[in-house]
């Protein structure tokens, strides 16, 4: 057996608890009465409809303009764009074209203390700034909740604003075959007579340049310009389906609205599960991980506490995927499927704990002296992990990629139902990851490690017999 230095599993385990604490509590500081974040937690979760409760809201056509049924999907989407952009996956949005009415509702966020509902509905539904803007310089990244990236906040010379939407007529998806006989989907935009002027004075200027196009403080689109384009008509062209080509000519639509959005009511909606369910669930959460923890420690002795240390960690980094604690994943919307997806890779975490230490005591029993037990038993049963976690991770891929914010089973299942089945398959597969993180790789590394110490030199303590040395 490989032998690991004693002292790493002091390291490791004082690096999983110092990880886990941060992760579960948060780490934050005052200054005055201002409270500032360094690390996100528990308390930084934006929590689902379902647990905490949210905002109803319908809008309508500002000034009784009679939308058409496209500029309403167009007005739809970028509510929809802003959400997503928030970490918002647990939302209900339709659009009820016969009435021209846009009907969402969505979670409080974290921090929203007062729960005011005008407030909050301010937030996704303020009109929209289509702009274009030279280069594609950006000063953030986030992954948006699709798991596509997010180019956010123009900086250097594309902060610069070249023309606005209110110069776009329309935008529109569009097909062509190209030489080789194949489909190939654009995005088709036609200009007014003032914003052909300026487009065409844009483009002779950036021939062979990148004019980026923005929804807010959002990147859509960051197309090269091939020629100068006079007579207001221009393709965006690119490696687009037909959904994601559908999907920016609405976004740029809705910049490009000639109306704003009114609220015709609003109003708070309460948690299905009561206001204390959340706390309920927090202490069932304790009490389980307390019995599991006891369970494991009297069954597997040694094992079992080092796989009480890699569980912590693996909640803790689950739990950090969630809440933003890393700042490249944003903070993520946890429902009640997204909670029985963590603990469904919580369980699978003790089970990859508890196949290892079952196959260390077999190995115990046949005889084999104590490293041999650990170096076989630990072999033994990495197959079988993989085998269980990969399955559960494969499905969880396809979960987010079928159900996620943004796919054509929207259309059948509708909004809020593609949230939540989403937010359940992110939540498994962040789970299973950090079992091998935590369960696999950093539980091995502490087990070789005690394994060094000449006074827990004892197979009993290993799961062997108590007459065992």
């Amino acid at each position: 057996m490989k032998r690991v230095p004693k002292p790493m599993f002091f390291i490791v385990a004082l690096l999983i608890l110092a990880f886990s604490f941060t992760a579960i509590f948060g780490v934050s500081y005052y200054t005055g009465d201002n409270q500032n974040t360094v690390l996100k937690g528990i308390g930084d979760i934006r929590w689902g409809i379902d647990i905490r409760g949210g905002v109803e809201a319908t809008f309508k056509p500002a000034d009784n303009y009679d939308a058409t049924d496209e500029q309403l999907e167009s007005a739809k989407s970028i509510i929809e764009l802003r959400m997503i952009s928030q970490g918002i996956t647990d939302y209900e949005l339709y659009a009820d074209k016969g009435n021209d009415r846009i009907i969402v509702r969505f979670p409080w966020k974290s921090d929203e203390k007062e729960q005011n509902a005008v407030e909050a509905i301010n937030e996704i539904s303020s009109t929209a700034k289509l702009t274009f803007r030279p280069g594609k310089e950006y000063a953030n990244t986030e992954v948006g909740s699709d798991g596509s990236y997010v180019y956010k906040t123009p900086t250097g010379d594309t902060e610069n604003i070249l023309m606005d939407g209110s110069q776009v007529k329309s935008a529109r998806a569009s097909v062509y075959q190209t030489d080789k006989g194949e489909s190939q989907y654009v995005v088709s935009l036609e200009f007014t007579d003032e914003g052909a002027k300026t487009f065409g004075e844009i483009t002779s200027q950036y021939v062979n340049n990148t004019i980026s196009i923005w929804m807010d403080d959002i990147m859509l689109s960051a197309p090269t310009v091939n020629s100068a384009i006079t007579d207001g008509k221009a393709q965006i062209e690119g490696d687009f389906t037909a959904k994601e080509a559908t999907d920016l000519a609405n976004k740029i639509n809705a910049g490009a609205l000639p109306f704003q959005l009114e609220t015709v009511s609003n109003g708070s909606i309460s948690a299905t599960l009561g206001e204390n369910s959340l706390t309920a669930m927090a202490y069932a959460g304790i009490i389980a991980f307390i019995i599991i923890s006891l369970i494991m420690i009297i069954f597997y002795r040694l094992p079992g506490f080092i796989a009480v240390i890699s569980l912590l960690g693996q909640m803790g980094l689950t739990i950090a995927a969630v809440s933003g604690y890393f700042t490249t994943i944003p903070s993520f919307t946890m429902t009640l499927p997204g909670i029985a997806g963590m603990i469904l890779s919580i369980g699978m975490g003790v089970d990859c704990n508890v196949i290892t230490a079952e196959r260390i005591k077999e190995e115990l029993k046949a005889g084999r002296t104590l490293d041999g037990a650990l170096d076989r038993g630990t072999k033994n049963s990495l197959s079988a992990i993989i085998d269980g976690n990969m399955t559960v991770i494969i499905v969880s891929v396809i979960l987010m990629l079928v159900f996620g914010p943004s796919n054509i089973l929207s259309i059948i299942f509708g909004e809020s139902t593609t949230g939540t089945i989403y937010s359940f398959g992110y939540t498994l597969l962040v789970g299973v990851i950090a079992n091998f993180v935590m369960g696999v790789f950093l539980s091995r590394i502490m087990l070789r490690s005690v394994a060094g110490f000449k006074f827990l030199r004892k197979k009993w303590l290993f799961g062997g017999a108590k007459n065992d040395k």
